[in-house]
């Protein structure tokens, strides 16, 4: 298997939910434990081996462009791709990194955070022609579930993908594992569509149909999506409560 060194960032939303009518910050530079949302990202990404970055960027790109690279690790080269349709959905903007990406590479999300664990597991057992979600099968540890996107899954296969799936087994962590291929399936699913837009999980959803699709476990793992004031409060909750523990480990 083929190590992955390329990721794609999806990050050109405009982060509404977050910042509420607060213009002073962006949301991928959202305090959390004092340090700035998408480093923690930055830093899983570096212990994966990550080697190249493609950021999709959107909203006020200009601004997000000039913090980003005061932040990039040395060592990593970065690319900045402009979605112009970042009003529309995650599936635009990932369909603007195609022909950036010519072999699998991992997806991320830049207001997701997550354990480095996760993405070792991911790099160490994907399939290289299918795309891989990484799967939280802890239901009752879900912060909001109600948000979250679920996942229905058959063994290790994916099944069924939506926020308003009724039977699920598992949640989709945002991070991925994918083949070019998913671009081809994002562009049927736009085709398909009155207002020429998609989601991402709308060309998963297609996908899934071609047995294309698999689930990996994140076991005990933790991770969480960062989209409101109350979930950037429990990160910083899960943040601290780390820090204690590795903190009290050196100590002992």
């Amino acid at each position: 298997m083929t190590p992955i060194h390329d990721a794609v960032i999806l990050m050109a939303g405009e982060g509404s939910r977050l910042r509420g009518g607060d213009k002073t910050f962006l949301k991928p530079f959202a305090s959390l434990a004092g340090r700035p949302l998408i480093s923690y990202t930055l830093d899983a990404l570096i212990h994966g081996g990550i080697r190249t970055v493609d950021f999709v960027v959107g909203y006020e790109s200009e601004r997000v462009i000039t913090q980003l690279k005061a932040l990039l690790p040395s060592g990593v080269s970065s690319s900045f791709i402009e979605n112009r349709d970042w009003k529309k959905q995650n599936g635009v903007s990932l369909l603007s990194a195609a022909g950036h990406v010519t072999n699998p590479f991992l997806l991320a999300m830049s207001d997701h955070v997550f354990e480095n664990a996760i993405i070792k597991r991911l790099l160490n057992s994907f399939a290289p022609d299918l795309v891989n979600i990484a799967v939280d099968r802890k239901l009752d540890s879900i912060f909001d579930l109600d948000d979250a996107m679920k996942v229905q899954t058959h063994g290790d296969k994916v099944t069924g993908i939506g926020k308003n799936l009724q039977v699920y087994d598992a949640i989709d962590t945002g991070l991925f594992v994918c083949p070019v291929e998913i671009f081809d399936y994002l562009r049927r699913a736009k085709s398909v569509s009155e207002t020429s837009d998609c989601s991402l999980a709308d060309g998963i959803r297609l996908m899934t149909r071609d047995d294309k699709v698999c689930a990996i476990d994140i076991g005990e793992s933790w991770w969480q999506d960062v989209d409101t004031p109350q979930m950037l409060r429990e990160a910083e909750r899960q943040v601290a409560k780390f820090r204690r523990f590795h903190e009290h480990s050196a100590v002992t």
